[in-house]
């Protein structure tokens, strides 16, 4: 196959996965029961009293005009994919009416963009490290226990860990604030020292979490290649442990690794937001929250189409770029 077959192949599947996931977030926000353009009319009438029911009409078509309401249904998911994917433009929020939709996730974004992927990096690091030394020296003691401790970790959902978290180094402990109150108007200082007790406990429970799976997946890779006759012919060589365990079993072992990394991206992300919810962390997952419990269906369209097409494109690049970096894999 031609690199430009493979790029097209590729690049056409990234688009129908990121078609895919947009439809459906937005079908699903239009399936809840409550109109978001009518909450808004009852909270200006409460505030403002009685109003003339020809300024009230054309104020509900106003803001259905803004807020892409308008229209029947398909003719909003069309005007979405072009405004909404194509152009990554929103609308303004329902719930922070006028301020634009790209504005808010603009503040916010950041946020859960460093937590994740910081989250996410740093627990392949140190989880293909640990199975590393887990599957070369399968039948050490050591290898036993940290193979045992990363099973017992693997199933625990994201929300319990940072529960448990919260509850020991917040509650009881008091090491650390039991919400993440990031000040950002006390300057440059405050704002660091504030994002990092407000972020050790969630990018702690995202690690603890994200290590489990890759000790797990990097000790049975590890374990398999150690076995292979290139390894023993090594051995054979008079090469030393380390320099087999790095250049031989690491190097092979690894290249499925890279794949994970991509893929667990979008696992993160879901983890991330559970997480931002339990510490209230200024990032999307907070948004989205909100964004449900108001029916703020622009604020929702945003929060999910930017986070879908993130992920959809870093398990692009991983993929285009596999080829290069695993020497058995050709083009052509």
């Amino acid at each position: 196959m031609k690199f430009r077959q493979f790029l097209l192949s590729r690049v056409f599947s990234w688009a129908i996965t990121i078609l895919i996931g947009v439809t459906f977030i937005f079908f699903i926000p239009h399936m809840f029961p409550s109109d978001p353009v009518e909450n808004m009319i009852g909270q200006i009438t409460a505030r403002a009293g009685q109003m003339d029911p020809v300024e009230l009409e054309l104020l509900r078509k106003n803001l259905r005009t803004q807020f892409g309401l308008d229209g029947s249904l398909i003719q909003q998911y069309f005007d979405f994919l072009w405004r909404g994917l194509l152009h990554f433009d929103f609308g303004p929020s329902l719930g922070s009416f006028p301020t634009p939709v790209n504005d808010i996730i603009g503040r916010n974004l950041p946020y859960t963009m460093v937590l994740s992927l910081s989250g996410t990096i740093v627990a392949w690091i140190f989880g293909n490290a640990i199975g590393l030394l887990a599957g070369f020296r399968k039948n050490a003691r050591s290898s036993k226990i940290l193979e045992s401790i990363a099973i017992c970790i693997y199933p625990i959902p994201y929300f319990i860990v940072a529960l448990v978290f919260q509850i020991v180094f917040a509650f009881v402990l008091g090491w650390f604030p039991l919400q993440s109150n990031i000040v950002t108007n006390q300057g440059f200082g405050a704002f660091i020292s504030s994002y990092t007790r407000g972020s050790f406990l969630p990018f702690m429970g995202l690690l603890l979490v994200g290590m489990g799976w890759q000790i797990i997946s990097m000790k049975s890779l590890a374990s398999t290649t150690a076995e292979e006759d290139f390894v023993l012919f090594a051995r054979y060589r008079g090469l030393s442990e380390k320099t087999i365990g790095i250049s031989y079993v690491l190097r092979n072992s690894i290249l499925t690794q890279i794949t994970a990394l991509a893929m667990s991206l979008g696992g993160a992300f879901s983890g991330s937001i559970m997480t931002e919810i339990i510490f209230t962390y200024p990032g999307v997952g907070q948004l989205i929250q909100g964004a449900i419990l108001g029916s703020d269906y622009n604020m929702i369209l945003g929060c999910i189409t930017i986070s879908i097409v993130a992920v959809s494109t870093a398990t692009l690049i991983v993929d285009l770029i596999y080829p290069f970096i695993d020497p058995r894999i050709r083009y052509a």
